[in-house]
């Protein structure tokens, strides 16, 4: 089963003062819900309430990861000059601190064995490559976020051979016990940035794209989400329709079948050969062929995967954006805004849950109680601590405080720079 990520908010960036940003954790909130579907729920179909599950997978973590980007952006944007911090310890600790912690925390609950791909090592990582792009300016950001969106699988798929992933073997996640030798120390590098579940090469672009879109977007303005919904819609469709027309009118679909059968004969067998093989490549698709690069099945982390999954949330960030300049919109999204302000809590609970009483879970029955608990608790919460520091979620503030110190006490405040 798949791995989410915690949201492009383990770290809130931002607080939830403002409709725009509520929207932001609106979205985030939707992202953990499908994480919730994608590890919980029965596996993903074509029919049905399988469709949902279908919406969910892939799209969840790079939902996540754009709106880290995204969030590190607006952070940026509501920081003035005369608040940056002097001193190279001053600037880059909080940074580090943050870092160090997903790290740990990442490590830490993949050894209790989960059942999923835990993504807060990544994460870390992210956030690290994140500082010299955040420096770029706007311009420059977007050329190197659009380029991105095709460099960075690129990349991945030539130098899997180079690292013995040419066919098979990616898909892994860093381990605790790696890291008491130097050769398993450098192997989790590598995990990391080319070969692990989510590595650098194939998910930063999604955080680049975040912050070029944060950057050039004023959700301010009804006009410019508008226009987010609008083009985001139309680069998932690019997407996802040149794959499509790649796939199943240009003959795509039987030049992999044949490269399947030469390179990967075990997955003949299988009722979509096609799938059999991307479900053990997470994070990169197999460098056996060229026509790999034209798919966009979930995790495949192909150019035009990478295309429709950033329209996805590009179209989602703008609808809720709308959404929010409502009242009743607002109030609808109260549930989600809830939910998206605690998601690395929320991610570090369900993995801890799905790690012991819930191991195993497949069944619609466990999707709707993680929904409704999750819900209904981050819910709970905000109530309870409406006037604490304490309402972004108990893991956000103690991170917030091994970083920043004491928060004031009449209000949540915001913290600056990363934070997934």
């Amino acid at each position: 089963m798949s791995g989410t990520p915690p949201g492009a908010h383990p770290l809130n960036v931002v607080g939830t003062g403002g409709g725009r940003l509520a929207a932001v954790d609106a979205a985030r909130g939707l992202a953990v819900l499908g994480m919730f579907a994608v590890h919980v729920g029965p596996g993903p179909r074509a029919e049905g309430a399988g469709y949902l599950i279908l919406a969910a997978d892939g799209r969840a973590p790079a939902l996540f990861t754009l709106l880290a980007g995204f969030s590190l952006a607006l952070a940026q944007r509501g920081r003035a000059a005369a608040e940056q911090p002097d001193g190279w310890a001053r600037r880059y600790r909080p940074l580090l601190i943050r870092c160090a912690v997903l790290a740990v925390l990442g490590l830490g609950l993949a050894a209790l064995w989960p059942g999923i791909l835990v993504i807060l090592a990544f994460f870390a990582v992210y956030f690290l490559a994140a500082e010299p792009f955040a420096r770029l300016s706007t311009p420059v950001l977007t050329a190197v976020a659009g380029a991105s969106v095709a460099a960075g699988p690129l990349l991945s798929f030539l130098l899997g051979p180079l690292f013995g992933y040419e066919a098979s073997g990616r898909g892994l996640v860093p381990e605790l016990t790696a890291l008491t030798s130097w050769d398993g120390a450098g192997e989790v590098l590598c995990e990391l940035l080319l070969t692990g579940a989510y590595p650098l090469a194939t998910y930063f672009p999604y955080v680049l794209v975040g912050l070029a879109l944060g950057r050039l977007c004023d959700l301010r303005k009804r006009s410019v989400a508008r226009r987010m919904a609008g083009w985001g819609a139309a680069a998932a469709l690019a997407g996802y329709g040149t794959a499509w027309l790649s796939t199943h009118v240009l003959g795509g679909r039987e030049r992999l079948l044949d490269a399947i059968a030469a390179r990967h004969p075990d997955a003949l067998g299988a009722a979509d050969p096609v799938r059999e093989v991307l479900s053990g490549q997470f994070g990169a698709v197999p460098s056996t062929s060229w026509e790999w690069l034209l798919v966009a099945d979930p995790y495949s982390q192909t150019p035009l995967e990478t295309l429709g999954n950033a329209g996805v949330g590009c179209a989602l960030i703008g609808l809720f954006v709308l959404a929010a300049h409502s009242r009743a919109g607002a109030r609808l999204l109260r549930p989600l805004t809830a939910l998206g302000a605690m998601a690395l809590s929320a991610y570090v609970v369900h993995a801890l849950v799905l790690a012991g009483p819930a191991r195993g879970a497949a069944s619609w029955g466990a999707v709707a109680a993680f929904a409704g608990v999750g819900l209904v608790a981050a819910w709970a919460w905000q109530r309870l601590w409406s006037h604490s520091p304490l309402r972004r979620g108990p893991l956000e503030h103690a991170l917030r405080m091994a970083t920043r110190g004491p928060a004031p006490s009449h209000g949540c405040g915001t913290s600056p720079h990363p934070s997934a």
